[in-house]
């Protein structure tokens, strides 16, 4: 039977196959690394996403 491990395990190590970049207006973007499409803006906050890798 499958359990949900220890409180506060979280995600250990990076995301895959995924990247982001900061938008002209100040929003992360989130890229799909295959494919190049956009999946998602961050606007809640101006912190990048965790665990997600920056493009250079």
């Amino acid at each position: 039977m499958a359990t949900n491990g220890k409180p506060g395990a979280g995600r250990v190590g990076a995301v895959r196959d995924r990247s982001q970049f900061q938008a002209p207006n100040g929003n992360w973007v989130k890229r799909d690394s295959n494919t190049g499409r956009i999946m998602d803006q961050k606007t809640s906050s101006p912190a990048p996403f965790k665990g997600v890798r920056k493009e250079k």
